[in-house]
């Protein structure tokens, strides 16, 4: 059977840029196992799969899939998703407007709005940032990223519904130079509160720039030239500091320079009250193109997909 997939590119406002992204919008009838083998077939960093919503509230539910596993949340697939609905037409022709995509950490709320060939896109997502009282040690941190100890600067956790290991490194040299050891990744890290990696420079204060990359081997992602979710997270933990006064936390991250796929990202947080009540992540999304994969009778279990 033939599905309807888009392609984009997520974080970038010129194809060949940011972090590709093939949305699928109406999976209606494939199986799990059919999205993990079409997510593997794509071995893009994510692929999503659109499918009818049981909630009120909800534009459509989106199941996000990287090549070796489904995740609940991520950034760049929530907002190309979102996109790519609206530049293929799925959306009742709208040029502007918000979805509320059901996903496995609820409901989360994308504005869109279509920009020429391109479109631009904000998720918002409402709740605490997770955060365990362990941190990671410095000097694992270093072993694993093959740098020295003194380029590391701090460790902690996160998570906004994709937990990850954040490594603060001393320079933008630090972070081009990290070559990911995987016997250390998994002596230290394979089983930590994240295995999931985004090491990055620059200062920690409202309005900086980050230069930033990410490394999920246990995703199957070498690396990724854009992590929407890493800088929401990030922005949400700062905000969430005592020392930062009610205000909207913004970040700017470069991201995927190295690969060759610059990728720019804006995250933001909103303090109220001394209490963080929501963090975004946004940017550009370029489409690429459109085309039909056939599906396997086997991975689907009902007669035919809608087209």
């Amino acid at each position: 059977m033939n599905y309807r997939y888009h392609i984009v590119d997520v974080f970038s406002d010129t194809p060949f840029g940011g972090n590709q992204l093939a949305v699928l919008p109406d999976a209606t009838g494939i199986t799990t196992e059919g999205m993990q083998r079409i997510a593997r077939e794509f071995n893009f960093a994510e692929t999503t799969f659109v499918v009818p919503s049981e909630s009120t509230e909800a534009t459509c539910r989106v199941r996000i899939f990287t090549p070796r596993a489904e995740v609940a949340f991520a950034g760049h697939p929530t907002i190309g998703t979102a996109c790519a609905l609206v530049l293929g037409g799925h959306h009742g022709g709208k040029d502007v407007g918000d979805l509320v995509l059901e996903e496995g950490v609820g409901l989360v709320q994308v504005h869109v709005e279509k920009r020429g060939h391109s479109m631009t896109g904000m998720l918002t997502l409402k709740g605490p940032i997770s955060q365990p009282g362990e941190r990671p040690a410095r000097d694992a941190l270093a072993r694993t990223l093959t740098v020295s100890p003194t380029e590391v600067i701090d460790g902690f956790f996160g998570s906004a519904g994709l937990p990850f290991c954040f490594a603060r490194l001393a320079s933008i040299e630090s972070v081009d130079r990290a070559v990911i050891d995987k016997a250390s990744w998994a002596s230290h890290f394979a089983s930590a509160w994240s295995p999931n990696l985004f090491f990055f420079s620059g200062e920690l204060s409202n309005g900086s720039e980050l230069y930033a990359r990410m490394s999920a081997p246990a995703l199957g992602i070498e690396e990724d030239p854009a992590t929407g979710s890493a800088c929401a997270t990030l922005a949400g933990l700062l905000a969430s500091s005592p020392n930062v006064e009610d205000s909207t936390f913004t970040l700017k991250v470069v991201q995927g320079v190295s690969m060759g796929r610059r990728s720019n990202i804006t995250a933001v947080a909103s303090k109220v009250a001394g209490q963080l009540v929501s963090v975004g992540v946004g940017g550009p999304t370029a489409y690429v193109s459109t085309g039909d994969i056939a599906v396997p009778e086997c991975f689907v279990d009902v007669a035919a997909p809608a087209q």
